[in-house]
Formats: C-alpha cells, structure tokens, sequence
C-alpha cells in the first residue's frame, strides 16, 4: 500500500485505535492520527500492516481547549537603585 498525506487507514491489529488519517509522511515514517485521540508514528517497513479504510468512517477527535502554559518560575521585580546619602 502506498501511504500518502490525506489517507484514511486502519491498523489491521489493533483495531481499537479505531481509523487514521495520515498528517505526514517521510522517508522512515508515517504520521497518523487515530480516531482514539492518539497520534502514532509508524515505521516504512509496517506500512504492509495498514490497509485502506473508508474516509467517512474517520471520525477526528474534538479539539479541546488549547492550555495557557504557565510559567514555571515567577518573573523577578527589577531592583531599583537607592541614592547614595
């Protein structure tokens, strides 16, 4: 099977990760997000193990709501300068 961007596809073994979409392709690797939420990268050489599935059963997780990242170490207050007396 030849994977390319846009494709819908199941993994013939585990079927619980439901049907993926392919968002990216390289030499080594294919990109795929299933419709459990995961996105899984899968080796060139496991491409045999994916097969085509129709793309109406995809089924795209909803986006949640994208998290503010908090800072991890409080921002420092200037110091000022006293006038020497």
């Amino acid at each position: 099977m030849t994977i390319k961007r846009g494709n819908v596809v199941s993994h013939t073994v585990a079927h619980e990760w439901g049907v993926g979409k392919v968002v990216e392709v390289t030499p080594l690797k294919a990109t795929i997000q299933f419709s459990d939420g995961i996105i899984r990268k899968i080796a060139s050489s496991h491409y045999t193990i994916l097969q085509p599935a129709d793309p109406a059963s995809f089924v795209p997780t909803p986006d949640s709501v994208p998290a503010v990242k908090a800072r991890a170490i409080p921002k420092r207050q200037k110091k000022t300068k006293q006038p020497a007396v």
